[in-house]
């Protein structure tokens, strides 16, 4: 049974299991990290086409955390060297930016986690680059829709399983499958923490939402099978069957009467075609 731990002002916070429950200043720590990584996104737009590189993706993303008065999360830690990761096509998640060139037709995740103040904004999006097929398409708007409607069933009184059957019942529907190994989590202070957020579930299960919850949402959806494995890099997953993948996240908080999305972009692009 998950234990619950209120977190006020400048109080120390450690990764010791427990669910923690912020202030109005964790909240305004979390908007400002939030904002600042949707915006990374929205700059990511007109750069996102064919011939780019992953790497002058991340080159872009950390000037414009540095510019925007914040760190990447993802740089040096535990050994990742990027300011975020760019997973293309099958790629699940964590792919790491590097020579590899864009080309037309391709979907790319790019995921983000500028450092604030102390506070972590995560989010990450899916891009087109060009023309891309309509099987791609779909499953790009049916992993967000799968995002959202597990958004709504965040508010106190509701457990993060009607989250999870939210996200895993439409996927489901539409005859996609979703990712089990990967999760979103608590963040805060912390990069990651307490609570895990599964993306398949029943609901009326799992810890109950308090005001004051910090955490991400990020359904990883396939086109073909669940299943994925990491390759020898020790980070990029991919679809063991090689189908696509689209991912979609926020980082969000329970509220007294509901949810705040931390990272909705200011420019409405949160999903393309843009």
């Amino acid at each position: 049974m998950n234990e619950y731990q209120t977190i006020t002002g400048d109080d120390s916070v450690a990764r010791d299991g427990t669910i923690k429950l912020h202030d109005a200043a964790g909240f305004e720590g979390m908007r400002k990290a939030g904002r600042l990584a949707a915006e990374v996104l929205d700059a990511l737009v007109p750069h996102v086409v064919p011939g780019v590189t992953t790497q002058e993706i991340d080159d872009i993303v950390f000037a414009a955390m540095r510019a925007g008065g914040g760190i990447p999360a993802t740089m040096n830690y535990r050994g990742y060297t990027k300011s975020c990761c760019t997973s293309i096509n099958h790629v699940v998640c964590h792919g790491i930016p590097g020579d590899k060139a864009l080309k037309e037709g391709d979907i790319v995740n790019i995921d983000v986690t500028p450092i604030v103040d102390g506070w972590h904004g995560d989010t990450s999006r899916m891009f087109t680059v060009g023309k891309v097929p309509i099987k791609a398409q779909r499953l790009i708007d049916v992993t967000h829709e799968c995002l959202m409607r597990g958004i709504e069933q965040v508010k106190p009184g509701n457990r993060l399983g009607d989250v999870s059957h939210a996200i895993q019942s439409h996927a489901e529907a539409n005859r996609y499958s979703v990712v089990r190994d990967f999760c979103g989590h608590g963040l805060g202070r912390l990069f990651h923490d307490a609570p895990e957020v599964i993306h398949a579930g029943e609901p009326g299960t799992g810890p109950e939402f308090r005001p004051g919850m910090f955490f991400t949402i990020e359904p990883m959806i396939n086109l073909g099978r669940p299943g994925v494995k990491v390759l020898d890099d020790g980070w990029t997953a991919v679809t063991r069957d090689r189908k696509l993948s689209a991912q979609f996240e926020h980082s969000v908080g329970v509220t007294e009467d509901g949810v705040e999305i931390f990272t909705a972009s200011p420019k409405g692009l949160d999903r393309p075609p843009f």
